[in-house]
């Protein structure tokens, strides 16, 4: 039998002269660049960066003379991209996927006049568009030597209620405000007249709290506020639990040792201002002394 006829194989098409060269000349410079296209697959990962929500304005009453101390002070957009950072590098840390953040994909601060200083809510029409509405008149009410750090701080304040777990709802509310008057501390906008203060409940809400809080994350270890706020999550309060499963103490004993803490504290700050007053009664005492003796 005869052997089967072979296809035909079609010839190599020429490489032009002018083709190889420019080839060569690309090699040629991928060596000299030290280019590898096998280490592309090598090059590390971008590291995982926090949502960024829009961020708008709207200011109800240009004429009023609170909004010319905001915008005096403030630039509206450098100062709530600054509060968002700080809420959240101080609540969290960036994932990939970041699905242990609550959904914010905007907030938008209204300036308008009404009673009170601040308050945030969830947009009527989806929660997830947060809305901070800030009292012009509390803005022109606030001395001019704390106008923008009072400005920030109350920003930062309210920023932490767009981003923060609430226990479905069940959470202490004095607990809340605790957490965003802490992150507020953290930020170093604290006014001046916040103190460090024992007595009453732990969830009194506001700088009352948030020292304590501040208290368990430098005794407690850092990180401790970040995972109270997680605990928050998806689950109802449950206060004994919530607490003994956190730091292996009850809330209640956690205050009587920070209250503790106070009084030590106070002794410390007593016995300073002791010998500084001692100190500058025998120094007061010598120079009398010595004017007596060249007098």
């Amino acid at each position: 039998m005869s052997a089967a006829p072979t296809e035909p194989t079609p010839s190599p098409l020429p490489i032009r002269p002018m083709q190889e060269a420019h080839r060569l000349k690309d090699e040629k410079s991928k060596e000299d660049r030290g280019d590898d296209d096998s280490q592309l697959t090598n090059l590390p990962h971008p590291k995982p960066s926090f949502p960024t929500p829009k961020l708008r304005l709207s200011t109800l009453d240009l004429d009023h003379p609170g909004s010319n101390v905001f915008f005096r002070n403030v630039n509206p957009s450098k100062a709530l991209s600054e509060a968002v950072d700080a809420v959240l590098s101080v609540l969290y840390q960036p994932t990939k996927a970041n699905d242990h953040i609550p959904a914010c994909r905007s907030v938008t601060l209204f300036l308008h006049a009404m009673s009170g200083v601040a308050y945030t809510t969830g947009s009527d029409l989806d929660g997830d568009h947060k809305e901070i509405h800030f009292s012009l008149d509390y803005i022109n009410g606030i001395p001019s030597a704390r106008q923008k750090d009072e400005i920030q701080g109350v920003l930062v304040h309210e920023m932490v209620h767009c981003w923060q777990w609430n226990a479905v709802g069940t959470a202490p509310g004095g607990l809340i405000e605790g957490i965003a008057d802490f992150v507020r501390l953290k930020a170093g906008l604290s006014p001046p007249h916040w103190k460090k203060e024992g007595g009453g409940q732990w969830d009194a809400g506001y700088q009352h709290t948030g020292y304590f809080l501040e208290w368990i994350e430098n005794t407690c270890g850092g990180g401790s506020v970040r995972m109270i706020n997680y605990a928050l999550k998806d689950k109802r309060y449950q206060e004994d639990d919530f607490w003994e499963q956190l730091f292996g103490k009850k809330v209640g004993l956690l205050w009587k040792e920070y209250e503790g803490s106070l009084d030590e504290e106070q002794k410390r700050t007593k016995d300073i201002e002791q010998k500084v007053e001692t100190s500058t009664k025998i120094h007061g005492q010598d120079r009398r002394d010595d004017a007596e003796m060249n007098g």
